[in-house]
């Protein structure tokens, strides 16, 4: 996915390829083990503190289905996912991929990043993938209060286990754009990662009795007629390119010992 020089719309052989590398442990540095959790990390770049990440978790008591829906509703994520500034989807593009923005506040004291994806996902027999990669839109440009991210290639892997219980894999190489301190990386795989999967499997618990409150029927990831976005042509976006975005230093930035407030793990969900 990383050497496309174009926008293309994944095909099954990108899936394939996104499912073998989740499941696969060679090359990977396991960081955290703890409660059905497990992290791991690929160091791609020591200076830049450039990585790869792998989180897996095991899910009792949530169908695979549910947590798929979780992942896939907006409007529900801006109640779970306290790291979210802000998200909305741009348009979409065919039954099964769209384009979306995403702002995320990062640890203190770094600056916030933002991305703009083209996302895909494909149910594949018990199994389900979500994934993307960056791309430029041109109503969206980099904004100044904003660091533009480079998503080479994110995602999800849900693998159902029976009727109520599955497994997720999160697989992630982000470009932060810029050079970030190395406690980045150990501060993302053994507490940022683990919390936000913890917070993730919580959200789908509660899941169900939410969506029965707020527009149960509506699924467009699932039901694409529903969907009331516009259409995006692929013509309009073109690859993001790291190396075209602007380069910051924060390597030198301590961490600092109030940032805990990514939101507590027992956040409400209404």
């Amino acid at each position: 996915m990383s050497t496309r020089e174009s926008v293309q719309i994944p095909d099954d052989r990108d899936f394939d390829n996104f499912r073998t590398e989740c499941n696969s442990d060679e090359g990977w540095n396991q960081t955290y083990n703890k409660s059905g959790i497990v992290v791991s990390i690929q160091i791609l770049e020591v200076e830049r503190a450039l990585h790869k990440i792998k989180c897996r978790m095991e899910c009792r008591d949530v169908a695979a289905e549910t947590l798929y829906d979780v992942l896939h509703d907006i409007e529900y994520r801006k109640k779970w996912d306290t790291n979210v500034i802000e998200t909305f989807d741009i348009g979409k593009l065919t039954v099964n991929s769209d384009v979306g923005y995403y702002a995320w506040k990062c640890p203190k004291p770094l600056k916030n990043r933002d991305v703009i994806t083209l996302r895909s996902w494909l149910p594949m027999g018990a199994d389900f993938i979500i994934m993307n990669y960056s791309v430029k839109h041109p109503k969206y440009p980099p904004r100044k209060d904003m660091v533009r991210a480079v998503s080479i290639q994110t995602g999800y892997l849900i693998q159902g286990k029976g009727v109520k219980s599955c497994s997720i894999t999160y697989l992630a190489q982000v470009d932060p754009k810029g050079s970030l301190p190395k406690w980045v990386v150990n501060k993302s795989s053994q507490f940022l990662a683990p919390k936000a999967m913890k917070k993730m499997y919580k959200a789908c618990l509660k899941y169900p009795d939410w969506k029965q409150k707020h527009n149960p029927h509506f699924k467009p990831w699932l039901f694409p007629e529903q969907s009331t976005l516009p259409t995006v042509a692929l013509s309009d976006l073109s690859i993001q390119h790291a190396d075209s975005l602007e380069n910051i230093d924060e390597s030198s930035l301590s961490e600092t010992k109030d940032d805990r407030g990514e939101g507590s793990d027992e956040d409400s969900v209404n």
